[in-house]
């Protein structure tokens, strides 16, 4: 088991380089111990416009060189192909991170949602999607649910933004 102090949830980078910068720059500020990527890194998907910035293969880059502090899930717009380009593992449906008291089941979005929640999903943990790249943190039924929206495309009025959780808090930061 591995202890970690802070935690940064980024999601929908979608190739964007600058998205992947400024998400990278507040990951440093915030002097995060780990960072959580809620899937879709690289590629811009076909329902979305092309990000003007969009370089998947300096992004991968970029995001090598902290592999060992990042770990992710398999967005909707993530194939085997793009994980040939990461150092570290993106394929994942979901995962359970544990930080001081808060247990997060942390996925894409496009599986469970707050309309679909996970029947494994403990009373009093959060549901942390990405997906929709609308920021959101609301209390549902047993659970809280958090979007951190998305650097690169934000949608439906939100802005860029991201979650940090510490000392048993989550709280959603816009860019």
């Amino acid at each position: 088991r591995e202890y970690i102090m802070r935690l940064m949830v980024v999601s929908d980078i979608h190739g964007s380089l600058s998205a992947c910068e400024s998400s990278l720059n507040r990951f440093f500020e915030e002097k995060a111990d780990k960072l959580r990527i809620l899937g879709d890194i690289l590629y811009h998907g076909p329902r979305n416009s092309l990000p003007g910035d969009y370089n998947p293969k300096e992004v991968a880059r970029r995001l090598n060189e902290y592999k060992d502090r990042i770990l992710c899930v398999r967005g909707n717009c993530d194939t085997e192909v793009d994980q040939m380009m990461l150092d570290f593992p993106i394929m994942a449906d979901y995962i359970y991170v544990v930080v001081d008291d808060l247990t997060i089941f942390a996925t894409h979005g496009h599986h469970y949602s707050p309309e679909r929640p996970p029947q494994c999903l403990p009373i009093g943990s959060i549901l942390m999607t990405g997906h929709t790249h609308i920021a959101c943190d609301a209390l549902y039924n047993d659970y809280r649910y958090m979007n951190p929206g998305s650097p690169s495309i934000p949608k439906g009025g939100s802005v860029p933004s991201y979650i940090i959780v510490d000392k048993g808090e989550a709280k959603l930061i816009a860019f």
